[in-house]
């Protein structure tokens, strides 16, 4: 299990040599654009499995409580606000950023009516889903955030922190989503079983992703 000791982006042959690079290669912005694509169709297995909102999205809707907005509104709002703790961290957003907001939406809406979903008294299934999904987000972080084109708003934030702690990318992302989930619920953000368990395995899916994009690019 070398990959949940994994502590960096690994650099592959599509990699961008910098995150604001105004002239990627075809085959880059291929790669970013595939990643977020899976990545999107992940976040929609896990809506549809009706397990428990993802922690931001707990969070969206707890500001949406306090200032009483919509939680598409909120969720505006914290995306603003991840990417103004970029600044102290030093991160710099690139095409990857502006894709991940567009792609990972619009999956989401493409694909999310002709999903499964689990009846509520069927809870070990809606659990399975769940946990597939989350593995499919981690896959396709793994092959966007190799492209280095800049990553979303929350893996930003991420690697940002991976990068000065020097700690394990599992443990920076299972840290920060469990404290996203204690604040969400803090301010009156609905927290089910699939919450906790999407806390605590994100971080190693993305670690597994990452993982697997190194060994089947080749590179070192």
């Amino acid at each position: 299990m070398k990959f949940f000791s994994i502590r960096e982006v690994p650099t592959t042959s599509w990699s961008s040599a910098h995150p604001l690079n105004m002239k990627p290669r075809t085959k880059t912005l291929l790669m970013v654009f595939l990643g977020n694509i899976i990545f999107g169709f992940g976040v929609a297995v896990i809506i549809a499995a009706g397990a428990g909102l993802d922690p931001w999205t707990i969070l969206a809707e707890g500001l949406g409580f306090i200032f009483d907005v919509s939680i598409g509104f909120a969720t505006f709002i914290v995306s603003v606000s991840v990417l103004l703790l970029w600044i102290p961290l030093r991160q710099i957003p690139g095409f990857g950023t502006i894709i991940n907001t567009i792609v990972v939406a619009s999956m989401i809406d493409i694909v999310l009516p002709w999903l499964p979903k689990p009846a509520d008294d069927l809870l070990w299934l809606q659990l399975i889903q769940l946990l597939i999904g989350i593995l499919i987000c981690g896959i396709g972080s793994g092959i966007y955030l190799t492209g280095n084109l800049g990553p979303g708003p929350r893996d930003g934030l991420m690697t940002g922190l991976q990068r000065i702690t020097g700690r394990p990318i599992a443990l920076v992302r299972a840290s920060i989503e469990i404290i996203v989930v204690i604040i969400g619920w803090l301010l009156g953000g609905t927290v089910g079983v699939g919450t906790i368990i999407f806390a605590i395995f994100i971080g190693p899916a993305v670690s597994v992703g990452l993982s697997m994009v190194k060994t089947l690019s080749g590179d070192k």
